[in-house]
């Protein structure tokens, strides 16, 4: 087997992976609780990454970079983590899921908006059929019904706020850090800093204790070997292997992940669900349509881990979480 082709499969594992995310990360909350057991994660993952990526002189990073970065990561991860951990069930965490999963769509906007790239007449349906999956999925098993999303909504707003937030400032943060990254990877230093911050809330929520058993330390290990290893396999993926390929299997995260999380957390998905995922997924498809036919110019100063989440001519690489 060629080099580039077992890179190729490296980087689809590394999909794989984070479709996991998801339902691992509920099943964590579940035992440890929302604030510990998403500490824990990121705490268990920074130490994948800085075996499997190493560490990095920080005085060679732009400060910028570090400053700017460090913010947006670690509010999206904040976002990520604890919608999915504060849903009220485990539907609704797959639900919250579904909405982060709008940042490929918001990242093609920002990237248009602040003239990175250039897009044609497809963005328009490509940005209305993402937001229409949404909806879809928000009404629930009567599929487009305006009444029962904003019940749904308003049945956690925290969850369903901190999902779309987050799948905002990922937009921002992708688009910003690709100009002044200058081929800089930031993201082991962005875990830990989101494990420290995830700490001190749950300090500050007077530290609840952690009831540990074989079960949750099972699902924490699974859930930070997904995130951190995920990352470091993209890498991989993005650097060596065909990375159209697998900028298209990253459009599909929404399905492979409704489908591993169901499994996972033993939750069946109604109909309007699967409808409402195929919208989502198909809207990011043509947003990406709309500007690789234009073919727009690649980032050069993007670093591989950021080049992963630029939605570009060649790619587009899915977040942590997603």
């Amino acid at each position: 087997m060629k080099q580039s082709d077992k890179a190729t499969l490296i980087g689809l594992m590394a999909i794989i992976l984070w479709s996991t995310i998801v339902g691992l990360i509920r099943s964590v909350s579940d035992y440890l609780g929302p604030t510990g057991g998403a500490a824990l994660i990121y705490t268990l993952a920074s130490v994948f990454l800085l075996l499997s990526t190493g560490w990095v002189r920080l005085r060679e990073f732009p400060r910028l970079y570090l400053f700017w970065g460090s913010i947006l990561f670690v509010c999206y991860e904040l976002c990520l983590a604890l919608s999915i951990a504060y849903a009220h069930n485990s539907r609704q965490a797959i639900e919250v899921g579904m909405v982060n999963y709008l940042w490929p769509t918001f990242t093609i906007v920002a990237a248009i908006l602040f003239k990175q790239q250039k897009a044609n007449w497809l963005i328009v349906p490509g940005l209305f059929l993402s937001m229409l999956g949404i909806s879809w999925i928000l009404g629930g098993e009567q599929g487009l019904n305006p009444n029962s999303v904003w019940l749904n909504v308003q049945d956690n707003p925290l969850s369903y706020g901190l999902a779309l937030s987050g799948a905002l400032i990922w937009a921002g943060y992708s688009t910003m850090t690709a100009r002044i990254a200058q081929g800089k990877n930031g993201i082991t230093l962005f875990f830990m800093l989101t494990a420290a911050t995830l700490w001190m809330n749950h300090l500050f929520q007077g530290a609840p204790s952690l009831t540990v058993s074989t079960p949750a330390l099972v699902y924490l290990l699974l859930a930070a070997s997904a995130m951190g290893f995920g990352y470091a396999a993209w890498n991989v993926g993005i650097l060596h292997g065909n990375i159209t390929l697998l900028a298209g299997a990253s459009y599909f995260i929404p399905v492979f992940s409704a489908a591993l999380s169901s499994l996972l957390l033993r939750t069946p998905l109604a109909t309007s669900f699967w409808q409402g995922s195929a919208m989502v997924c198909s809207g990011a498809l043509l947003c990406w349509l709309a500007i690789r036919l234009r073919q727009p110019k690649v980032l050069k100063n993007a670093q591989p881990a950021e080049k992963s989440r630029c939605i570009s001519a060649d790619a587009a690489g899915p977040p942590g979480q997603q």
